[in-house]
Protein backbone atom coordinates (compact mmCIF):
# COMPACT_ATOMS: atom_id res chain seq x y z
CA UNK A 1 0.00 0.00 0.00
CA UNK A 2 1.78 3.16 -0.64
CA UNK A 3 0.46 7.08 -0.53
CA UNK A 4 1.93 9.35 -3.48
CA UNK A 5 2.15 12.91 -3.04
CA UNK A 6 3.02 15.99 -5.46
CA UNK A 7 1.16 18.96 -4.70
CA UNK A 8 1.67 22.96 -4.62
CA UNK A 9 -0.20 25.62 -2.80
CA UNK A 10 0.23 29.38 -2.19
CA UNK A 11 -0.93 30.63 1.11
CA UNK A 12 -0.05 34.65 1.13
CA UNK A 13 4.00 35.24 0.64
CA UNK A 14 4.11 31.16 1.89
CA UNK A 15 4.68 28.40 -1.26
CA UNK A 16 4.35 24.56 -0.87
CA UNK A 17 6.00 22.30 -2.97
CA UNK A 18 6.04 18.83 -1.90
CA UNK A 19 6.53 15.71 -3.60
CA UNK A 20 7.08 12.12 -1.71
CA UNK A 21 5.92 8.75 -1.17
CA UNK A 22 5.30 6.40 1.61
CA UNK A 23 4.79 2.93 1.93
CA UNK A 24 4.49 0.64 4.81
CA UNK A 25 7.04 1.47 7.17
CA UNK A 26 6.38 5.09 8.75
CA UNK A 27 7.86 8.43 6.88
CA UNK A 28 8.82 11.04 8.89
CA UNK A 29 8.69 14.69 7.75
CA UNK A 30 11.23 16.26 9.39
CA UNK A 31 11.26 20.42 9.90
CA UNK A 32 11.22 23.20 11.33
CA UNK A 33 8.38 25.03 12.76
CA UNK A 34 6.50 27.39 9.95
CA UNK A 35 8.09 24.90 7.04
CA UNK A 36 5.04 23.32 5.91
CA UNK A 37 4.72 20.34 7.78
CA UNK A 38 1.07 20.42 9.28
CA UNK A 39 0.00 22.08 5.87
CA UNK A 40 1.41 18.78 3.93
CA UNK A 41 -0.54 17.02 6.35
CA UNK A 42 -3.84 18.75 5.95
CA UNK A 43 -4.17 18.91 2.21
CA UNK A 44 -3.24 15.15 2.47
CA UNK A 45 -6.59 14.69 4.51
CA UNK A 46 -8.34 16.70 2.71
CA UNK A 47 -8.95 19.69 5.32
CA UNK A 48 -6.92 22.09 2.43
CA UNK A 49 -7.29 22.21 -1.10
CA UNK A 50 -3.94 22.42 -3.21
CA UNK A 51 -3.75 24.89 -5.87
CA UNK A 52 -2.34 21.77 -7.82
CA UNK A 53 -1.16 18.35 -8.19
CA UNK A 54 -1.97 14.95 -7.19
CA UNK A 55 -2.18 12.51 -4.38
CA UNK A 56 -3.00 8.99 -4.56
CA UNK A 57 -3.31 5.98 -1.71
CA UNK A 58 -3.37 2.42 -2.44
CA UNK A 59 -4.44 3.00 -6.18
CA UNK A 60 -7.10 5.45 -5.25
CA UNK A 61 -6.57 9.25 -6.63
CA UNK A 62 -7.70 11.54 -3.33
CA UNK A 63 -7.31 15.30 -5.34
CA UNK A 64 -5.78 15.66 -8.81
CA UNK A 65 -6.01 19.22 -10.12
CA UNK A 66 -6.31 18.37 -13.65
CA UNK A 67 -9.27 15.99 -14.03
CA UNK A 68 -10.88 17.91 -10.85
CA UNK A 69 -11.02 15.10 -8.14
CA UNK A 70 -11.14 16.14 -4.75
CA UNK A 71 -12.44 13.72 -2.14
CA UNK A 72 -13.74 15.25 0.91
CA UNK A 73 -12.17 13.93 4.26
CA UNK A 74 -14.67 11.41 5.16
CA UNK A 75 -14.22 9.46 1.47
CA UNK A 76 -10.16 9.52 2.19
CA UNK A 77 -9.76 6.81 4.16
CA UNK A 78 -7.25 8.63 6.38
CA UNK A 79 -7.11 8.95 9.98
CA UNK A 80 -5.60 11.81 11.26
CA UNK A 81 -3.74 12.31 14.64
CA UNK A 82 -3.91 16.09 15.57
CA UNK A 83 -1.58 17.98 17.97
CA UNK A 84 -4.38 18.56 20.31
CA UNK A 85 -5.95 15.39 19.45
CA UNK A 86 -9.20 17.14 18.82
CA UNK A 87 -11.32 14.60 20.87
CA UNK A 88 -15.31 15.58 21.39
CA UNK A 89 -15.61 16.90 24.55
CA UNK A 90 -19.03 16.12 25.40
CA UNK A 91 -18.92 12.80 24.47
CA UNK A 92 -17.05 10.14 26.69
CA UNK A 93 -14.19 7.76 25.60
CA UNK A 94 -16.81 5.11 24.81
CA UNK A 95 -18.80 7.32 22.32
CA UNK A 96 -15.55 9.43 20.62
CA UNK A 97 -14.68 6.18 19.39
CA UNK A 98 -17.49 4.61 18.74
CA UNK A 99 -18.55 7.59 16.72
CA UNK A 100 -16.03 6.35 14.16
CA UNK A 101 -17.44 2.89 13.83
CA UNK A 102 -19.11 2.41 10.36
CA UNK A 103 -20.34 -0.48 11.11
CA UNK A 104 -23.55 -0.07 12.85
CA UNK A 105 -24.02 -3.38 13.52
CA UNK A 106 -20.72 -4.17 15.03
CA UNK A 107 -20.62 -0.31 16.48
CA UNK A 108 -20.97 -2.00 20.48
CA UNK A 109 -19.20 -4.90 19.75
CA UNK A 110 -16.28 -3.23 17.74
CA UNK A 111 -16.08 -0.52 20.81
CA UNK A 112 -15.52 -2.51 23.27
CA UNK A 113 -12.70 -4.08 21.65
CA UNK A 114 -10.80 -1.13 21.36
CA UNK A 115 -11.35 0.00 24.89
CA UNK A 116 -10.32 -3.09 26.04
CA UNK A 117 -7.13 -3.19 23.32
CA UNK A 118 -6.01 0.71 24.46
CA UNK A 119 -6.51 -0.32 27.50
CA UNK A 120 -9.19 2.13 28.31
CA UNK A 121 -11.88 0.41 29.49
CA UNK A 122 -11.87 2.07 33.40
CA UNK A 123 -11.75 5.29 31.38
CA UNK A 124 -14.88 3.99 29.16
CA UNK A 125 -17.37 6.72 30.47
CA UNK A 126 -14.98 9.76 31.64
CA UNK A 127 -14.84 12.75 29.27
CA UNK A 128 -11.78 14.33 27.62
CA UNK A 129 -11.31 16.75 30.12
CA UNK A 130 -11.35 13.92 33.03
CA UNK A 131 -8.23 12.46 31.14
CA UNK A 132 -4.50 12.25 31.65
CA UNK A 133 -2.61 13.24 28.31
CA UNK A 134 -1.57 9.57 27.74
CA UNK A 135 -5.25 8.72 28.10
CA UNK A 136 -6.44 11.48 25.54
CA UNK A 137 -4.03 10.47 22.99
CA UNK A 138 -4.67 6.52 23.21
CA UNK A 139 -8.67 7.62 23.05
CA UNK A 140 -8.22 9.67 19.47
CA UNK A 141 -5.80 6.73 18.40
CA UNK A 142 -8.41 4.36 18.93
CA UNK A 143 -10.87 6.39 17.49
CA UNK A 144 -8.69 6.56 13.84
CA UNK A 145 -8.53 2.75 14.17
CA UNK A 146 -12.18 2.32 14.48
CA UNK A 147 -12.39 3.86 10.94
CA UNK A 148 -10.07 1.25 10.00
CA UNK A 149 -8.18 4.07 7.74
CA UNK A 150 -5.92 3.30 4.98
CA UNK A 151 -3.02 5.64 5.90
CA UNK A 152 -2.37 7.44 9.39
CA UNK A 153 -1.25 10.91 9.85
CA UNK A 154 0.22 11.49 13.01
CA UNK A 155 0.81 15.40 13.44
CA UNK A 156 3.54 15.99 16.56
CA UNK A 157 1.71 13.48 18.65
CA UNK A 158 3.70 14.29 21.43
CA UNK A 159 4.06 18.58 21.45
CA UNK A 160 0.84 18.78 24.23
CA UNK A 161 2.74 16.49 26.83
CA UNK A 162 5.24 17.59 28.97
CA UNK A 163 8.57 15.86 28.75
CA UNK A 164 8.18 13.24 31.40
CA UNK A 165 5.31 11.97 29.44
CA UNK A 166 6.76 11.76 26.50
CA UNK A 167 9.04 8.95 26.49
CA UNK A 168 6.70 6.21 28.03
CA UNK A 169 4.00 7.37 25.62
CA UNK A 170 6.18 7.49 22.32
CA UNK A 171 6.58 3.56 23.66
CA UNK A 172 2.77 3.12 23.37
CA UNK A 173 2.58 4.32 20.11
CA UNK A 174 4.85 2.28 18.98
CA UNK A 175 3.11 -1.06 19.83
CA UNK A 176 0.25 0.30 19.04
CA UNK A 177 1.35 1.26 15.13
CA UNK A 178 2.86 -2.10 15.23
CA UNK A 179 1.50 -4.16 12.64
CA UNK A 180 -0.42 -1.32 10.77
CA UNK A 181 -0.14 -2.28 7.04
CA UNK A 182 -0.36 1.33 5.45
CA UNK A 183 1.52 4.03 5.53
CA UNK A 184 2.16 6.33 8.17
CA UNK A 185 3.45 9.71 7.77
CA UNK A 186 5.10 11.22 11.35
CA UNK A 187 5.27 15.03 11.35
CA UNK A 188 7.97 16.49 14.24
CA UNK A 189 10.58 18.58 14.80
CA UNK A 190 12.54 16.01 17.14
CA UNK A 191 15.45 14.36 15.49
CA UNK A 192 15.42 11.70 18.40
CA UNK A 193 12.36 11.44 18.25
CA UNK A 194 12.11 10.17 14.27
CA UNK A 195 15.64 8.21 14.01
CA UNK A 196 13.50 6.08 16.90
CA UNK A 197 10.62 5.02 15.12
CA UNK A 198 11.17 5.72 11.26
CA UNK A 199 13.31 4.42 9.05
CA UNK A 200 12.92 7.11 6.24
CA UNK A 201 12.54 10.77 6.43
CA UNK A 202 11.57 13.92 4.09
CA UNK A 203 12.78 17.32 4.74
CA UNK A 204 10.76 20.22 4.37
CA UNK A 205 12.33 23.30 4.47
CA UNK A 206 10.22 26.89 3.89
CA UNK A 207 7.50 24.90 1.80
CA UNK A 208 9.68 22.56 -0.65
CA UNK A 209 10.61 18.61 -0.02
CA UNK A 210 13.97 17.25 -0.32
CA UNK A 211 14.03 13.38 -1.58
CA UNK A 212 12.80 10.67 0.40
CA UNK A 213 16.06 9.06 1.89
CA UNK A 214 17.05 6.57 4.68
CA UNK A 215 17.30 7.97 8.22
CA UNK A 216 20.77 6.93 8.62
CA UNK A 217 21.44 8.94 5.44
CA UNK A 218 20.04 12.36 7.03
CA UNK A 219 22.92 12.03 10.19
CA UNK A 220 25.25 10.67 7.59
CA UNK A 221 25.25 12.73 4.96
CA UNK A 222 22.45 14.92 4.66
CA UNK A 223 23.63 17.03 1.51
CA UNK A 224 22.26 20.53 2.25
CA UNK A 225 22.27 22.78 5.32
CA UNK A 226 18.38 22.98 6.25
CA UNK A 227 18.67 19.19 6.67
CA UNK A 228 21.88 18.96 8.41
CA UNK A 229 20.66 21.40 11.08
CA UNK A 230 17.39 19.26 11.74
CA UNK A 231 19.60 16.86 11.92
CA UNK A 232 21.32 18.47 14.77
CA UNK A 233 24.75 19.76 13.48
CA UNK A 234 26.01 23.26 15.45
CA UNK A 235 28.99 23.95 12.99
CA UNK A 236 29.34 25.73 9.59
CA UNK A 237 31.52 27.58 7.81
CA UNK A 238 31.82 28.67 4.62
CA UNK A 239 34.14 26.82 1.64
CA UNK A 240 35.83 26.90 -1.63
CA UNK A 241 36.01 23.41 -3.09
CA UNK A 242 39.65 22.34 -4.40
CA UNK A 243 39.62 18.56 -5.39
CA UNK A 244 39.73 16.78 -2.14
CA UNK A 245 40.14 19.12 -0.18
CA UNK A 246 38.00 22.67 1.27
CA UNK A 247 39.87 26.19 1.70
CA UNK A 248 38.22 27.65 4.95
CA UNK A 249 38.92 31.50 4.31
CA UNK A 250 37.32 32.62 7.41
CA UNK A 251 39.31 29.95 9.35
CA UNK A 252 42.43 30.35 6.67
CA UNK A 253 42.83 26.26 6.84
CA UNK A 254 42.87 23.67 4.34
CA UNK A 255 40.93 20.52 5.54
CA UNK A 256 41.13 17.08 3.36
CA UNK A 257 37.67 15.96 3.00
CA UNK A 258 38.62 12.07 1.38
CA UNK A 259 36.86 12.13 -1.70
CA UNK A 260 36.52 14.70 -4.23
CA UNK A 261 34.29 17.90 -3.11
CA UNK A 262 31.71 18.86 -5.66
CA UNK A 263 32.03 22.35 -7.41
CA UNK A 264 28.03 23.54 -5.84
CA UNK A 265 29.62 22.90 -2.14
CA UNK A 266 29.34 26.28 -0.54
CA UNK A 267 29.42 24.93 2.94
CA UNK A 268 30.70 22.55 5.39
CA UNK A 269 29.06 20.92 8.35
CA UNK A 270 30.77 19.51 11.34
CA UNK A 271 28.85 18.00 14.11
CA UNK A 272 30.21 19.00 17.51
CA UNK A 273 31.27 16.01 18.94
CA UNK A 274 33.66 14.91 15.90
CA UNK A 275 35.83 17.13 16.63
CA UNK A 276 38.51 15.54 18.57
CA UNK A 277 41.37 16.69 20.49
CA UNK A 278 44.66 16.42 18.77
CA UNK A 279 47.83 14.97 20.26
CA UNK A 280 49.75 17.31 17.65
CA UNK A 281 49.94 18.14 14.13
CA UNK A 282 48.87 15.99 11.47
CA UNK A 283 46.18 15.74 8.71
CA UNK A 284 43.14 18.23 9.62
CA UNK A 285 44.97 19.32 12.62
CA UNK A 286 44.56 22.72 13.58
CA UNK A 287 45.48 24.68 16.70
CA UNK A 288 42.64 27.46 18.64
CA UNK A 289 42.81 29.22 21.35
CA UNK A 290 40.01 28.39 23.89
CA UNK A 291 37.21 31.33 23.65
CA UNK A 292 34.71 30.24 26.41
CA UNK A 293 33.80 27.06 28.43
CA UNK A 294 29.82 26.22 29.09
CA UNK A 295 29.01 23.29 31.49
CA UNK A 296 26.11 21.95 30.29
CA UNK A 297 23.74 19.55 31.89
CA UNK A 298 26.35 15.99 31.14
CA UNK A 299 28.99 17.23 29.58
CA UNK A 300 31.28 20.49 28.72
CA UNK A 301 30.85 22.37 25.36
CA UNK A 302 33.97 24.44 24.11
CA UNK A 303 34.11 27.08 21.60
CA UNK A 304 37.13 27.74 19.97
CA UNK A 305 38.92 30.63 17.85
CA UNK A 306 41.33 28.52 15.12
CA UNK A 307 44.94 30.16 14.93
CA UNK A 308 44.81 32.67 12.16
CA UNK A 309 41.07 33.41 12.36
CA UNK A 310 39.13 36.40 10.49
CA UNK A 311 37.45 39.11 12.66
CA UNK A 312 34.25 38.15 13.47
CA UNK A 313 34.89 34.23 12.05
CA UNK A 314 32.36 32.17 13.30
CA UNK A 315 33.78 29.61 16.60
CA UNK A 316 34.32 26.01 16.22
CA UNK A 317 31.70 24.42 18.96
CA UNK A 318 33.28 21.05 20.21
CA UNK A 319 31.29 19.13 22.98
CA UNK A 320 32.34 16.42 25.16
CA UNK A 321 31.90 14.52 28.65
CA UNK A 322 32.95 16.60 31.79
CA UNK A 323 35.47 14.03 32.53
CA UNK A 324 37.36 14.46 29.13
CA UNK A 325 37.37 18.49 29.67
CA UNK A 326 38.55 18.13 32.96
CA UNK A 327 41.74 15.51 32.41
CA UNK A 328 42.75 18.73 30.22
CA UNK A 329 43.22 20.68 32.83
CA UNK A 330 41.52 23.87 31.35
CA UNK A 331 43.93 24.83 28.63
CA UNK A 332 43.78 28.29 26.79
CA UNK A 333 45.31 26.63 23.85
CA UNK A 334 43.96 23.29 22.24
CA UNK A 335 44.99 21.42 18.94
CA UNK A 336 41.85 19.84 17.47
CA UNK A 337 41.37 17.48 14.42
CA UNK A 338 38.60 16.65 12.15
CA UNK A 339 38.57 13.66 10.39
CA UNK A 340 37.86 13.51 6.94
CA UNK A 341 34.52 11.20 6.45
CA UNK A 342 33.66 14.15 9.35
CA UNK A 343 33.42 17.06 7.10
CA UNK A 344 29.34 17.54 5.82
CA UNK A 345 29.91 18.79 2.49
CA UNK A 346 26.40 21.18 2.25
CA UNK A 347 24.81 22.24 -0.92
Amino acid sequence: MTLSVDIRRQLGNFHLDVRLEAGAEPLALLGASGCGKSVTLQCIAGILRPDEGHIELDGQTLFDSASGVNLPPQRRNVGYLFQQYALFPNMTVRQNIAVAIRDRQARRRTAEELLLRFRLADAADKRPRQLSGGQQQRTALARILASQPKAILLDEPFSALDSYLKYQLELELQDMLRGFPGPVIWVSHDRGEVWRNCPRVCVIARGRSEPVVPMEQLFRDPGTEPAARLSGCKNYVSVLPDGETVRIPDWNIRLHCGRTVPEDVKTAGIRSHHVEIAAGAGENCFACSVDRVIDDVFGAIVLLRPDGAVPGAPLLRMELSKEAWAAQGGPARLSVRIAPEHLLLLR
